[in-house]
């Protein structure tokens, strides 16, 4: 196939790929492709180029496949790759398309404008995937190649840098669709052992991580089968949807989840990495019959020994054994059934007046829609654990903690499911860092409710100090007249001061049909019972 220039040979691909919609700033160095993006696809002008990878990373998502960024050489990609790192640590698939400087002058050092020592090397450390187009004939190929290893297991971002003479020229292109990935099998005698295991468990418990989301049925029929509880990961929430009598969910560090898996006889874990906020910094203890499949082989056994340790697709080798699967004792799945009320109504009066938010948010929204969660206490304490999730597309969070990016992720999310409503939980803190995507939201207009909790700054570190030392540290911070600020944007704006305000406010925005900006008044409204801190230790403390 001939195209006439660089953008349209990565429209033909972006189609290959079912991307209708890509995230980006326009440039001097990307514009061949930006052009063509937007005259036949969707072109989404986000304000900072780190919202146009979490912009992509939440569309890939949300969908359930593959996102699109674009952006600019030197200072633009050097500002993605806050985001790339983000969707390195998810393993979640984007396809990263940044521009560099002409053929010519690329690596001569000479300060050529937008120009970065080593931009390869940067993309490198922050991607799964990264490569330079050589020439016009190698471009196609080129990110077919990305596109494939975005979308490989365990996955991460791929990055393409584009130069600009190059984006202009005539391109011929081989139009070889993306192949397939080889998935690994587990050891016959490692996967009869675990049969042998799993058959003989009375008192069984399977986690579920990010992976698990990827055998939802399998992972349905095997809770059905043995009658065992299922404890997640954040990113394994939504694999067995919540409502589910036998998930427990991401409650593992709480005292009545760590009695049971002390008396648990088998733990099958599936596609979890045991990340240290969910493990209490490795603390947790886990039982000595552990069963640990993954398809990344540095995984298996890196946090936690597994007396058997599966690589392997998690759909493939939960299959295998589901006919090895035997009944749990009756007693131990009403215990599980048990744990997973008290865990909930536990945490649902911790939070004071917040339950009335969570509430509400759950019963404003239908039963698949996407949640986007920035790093912020309601986030952490109860949107991570008591909201539930019923799809893991739903399920959108920075899975690498990082602060800032919820609302270009809920952009992202929201623009890839329009038909259904999206809300984004978010801290004044947090909003901040990227507050100009208030634009995007107005200028896109997606059926998106943005949350704000405002407590007038960082309040997680904020409540670490008070608790730790002796005085605050870069924590208390001015923060913006919401409601100016939304009218300032062209955004409805409605705010929440008590727990009664909570179902009315949240009703009508989500059943909107485009953006409203919801700020919470957490000085009005009152405090959680405790004061909500993360779960890192503080040396001497």
């Amino acid at each position: 196939m001939h195209y006439a220039t660089g953008g349209d040979l990565l429209v033909a691909v972006l189609r290959e790929l079912g991307i209708d919609t890509v995230f980006g700033i326009v440039s001097v160095h990307n514009l061949p492709l930006v052009e063509a993006v937007d005259r036949e696809l969707r072109f989404v002008p986000v304000r900072h180029e780190a919202t146009a990878v979490n912009a992509a990373d939440a569309y890939g998502r949300a969908r359930g496949s593959l996102g699109c960024a674009l952006t600019s050489t030197g200072t633009g990609a050097g500002n993605a790759a806050g985001s790339l790192v983000e969707a390195l640590s998810a393993g979640t698939s984007v396809l990263h398309v940044t521009g560099q400087v002409e053929s010519e002058f690329l690596g001569s050092g000479r300060g050529f404008i937008h120009e970065t020592k080593d931009q390869l090397g940067m993309l490198r450390a922050v991607s799964t995937y990264a490569a330079t187009i050589p020439s016009a004939a190698d471009a196609g190929r080129l990110l077919r190649d990305a596109a494939r290893a975005a979308l490989a297991s365990p996955g991460g971002p791929a990055s393409v840098e584009w130069p600009v003479d190059l984006q202009y020229a005539a391109q011929t292109d081989a139009a070889e669709p993306v192949s397939a990935q080889v998935l690994p099998h587990p050891a016959a005698s490692e996967l009869d052992s675990a049969r042998a295991l799993l058959a003989s468990a009375e008192r069984p418990l399977v986690w579920a991580g990010g992976g698990a989301t990827r055998a939802r049925a399998e992972l349905a029929e095997l809770l059905h089968a043995t009658g065992a509880g299922l404890l997640t990961s954040n990113s394994g929430r939504g694999a067995v949807p919540e409502d589910h009598p036998q998930v427990i969910g991401n409650f593992a560090t709480t005292p009545a989840a760590r009695a049971l898996l002390a008396d648990a006889d088998l733990l099958l874990t599936v596609g979890t990495h045991f990340r240290s906020n969910e493990t209490a910094d490795y603390g947790l203890a886990l039982p000595e019959a552990h069963i640990q499949i993954d398809i990344d082989a540095a995984a298996l056994g890196r946090v936690y020994p597994a007396r058997h340790a599966l690589r392997g697709h998690a759909p493939d080798v939960l299959t295998a054994l589901l006919p090895h699967a035997r009944r749990a004792d009756e007693s131990w799945t009403r215990r599980v059934a048990a744990v997973r009320a008290d865990v909930r109504a536990t945490l649902h009066d911790n939070i004071g007046p917040q339950a009335a938010i969570c509430d509400a948010i759950r019963a404003a929204l239908p039963r698949e829609a996407v949640v986007a969660r920035d790093v912020t206490i309601p986030s952490s304490s109860w949107g991570n654990r008591l909201l539930e999730m019923y799809d893991p597309r739903d399920n959108v969070f920075p899975r690498g903690g990082g602060i800032g990016q919820g609302l270009g992720m809920g952009i992202g999310a929201a623009l890839a499911r329009p038909d259904a409503p999206t809300v984004v939980l978010a801290g004044d803190g947090g909003l901040a860092v990227h507050l100009g995507e208030l634009l995007t939201l107005a200028q896109e207009r997606p059926r998106l409710t943005l949350i704000v909790f405002n407590d007038g700054g960082y309040g997680v570190l904020r409540n670490m100090q008070d608790r730790y030392s002796e005085r605050r540290s870069g924590v208390d911070l001015a923060t913006p007249d919401f409601e100016l600020l939304a009218r300032a944007c062209g955004l409805p704006y409605a705010r929440i001061a008590a727990e009664e305000h909570a179902q009315p406010v949240i009703g009508h925005a989500v059943a909107s049909d485009g953006p409203t900006l919801v700020e919470v008044d957490l000085a009005r409204l009152g405090p959680m019972k405790n004061p909500f801190t993360p779960p890192v230790k503080i040396p001497g403390q």
